[in-house]
């Protein structure tokens, strides 16, 4: 894979997890409730479900690429349309009033909340479309193995959201405080993820690496 796709990958996923999503939200309801370690933990729970989307993912599509290279440029511009159709629907929830909230975790002992967070992430749909959406907009058949190009762009992605979600974790409770629980900051935050999924959806979908 080219420097440049990499480079653009990481800057694209990272604008991604800056911005809290349900995970994220679930960590820090488990951090505030029960302190910094047991947010970490979920924080590799919900990693480790991650990994299997990625796993499962490079299958996937290395299968529909060896099924031809119409199916696999159809599987890009179903991703990048998925992409828009997310932009779109998280604009509307913010523009109704239905922002996102902390929702409220009960006490639970360390080892049941890794398990509990990885059974969570793995049997989370939305995550298996997001990563067959967002990651072929990245993958060129004639850069290589499509299978190792994805685990590559799995294996950044699972590092930077670790990254992203342990420093949520870790702030959970300040963050809570002074952004989440102020209505207008959450809508704020749900438009810049709907406008940035839209851009990435309609940019991806006229440039392609397969096009280049």
């Amino acid at each position: 894979m080219e420097f440049s796709t990499i480079w653009l990958f990481v800057m694209a996923a990272a604008a991604l997890l800056i911005i809290p999503g349900p995970a994220v939200f679930y960590i820090m309801a488990r951090s505030i409730d029960q302190g910094k370690r047991a947010g970490l933990v979920s924080v590799l729970g919900v990693s480790l479900g991650g990994s299997v989307h990625v796993l499962a993912g490079a299958i996937g599509v290395s299968a529909i690429l060896m099924t031809s290279a119409t199916a696999f440029a159809i599987v890009k511009y179903l991703g990048a349309a998925y992409l828009i159709y997310l932009g779109c629907k998280t604009l509307f929830s913010a523009s109704d009033g239905t922002a996102s909230e902390i929702p409220t975790a009960p006490r639970k002992r360390l080892r049941k909340i890794f398990y509990e967070s990885a059974l969570v992430e793995v049997m989370n749909p939305k995550t298996a479309l997001f990563f067959l959406s967002f990651f072929p907009q990245f993958i060129s058949p004639s850069a290589g193995s499509v299978t190792t190009q994805f685990l590559l762009l799995g294996t950044i992605f699972l590092i930077l959201a670790f990254i992203s979600d342990g420093l949520y974790a870790v702030l959970a409770a300040s963050i809570r405080k002074r952004i989440v629980g102020r209505k207008a900051s959450t809508k704020l935050m749900n438009r810049m993820t709907g406008y940035f999924y839209i851009a990435l959806g309609v940019f991806s979908a006229f440039a392609s690496p397969s096009k280049t």
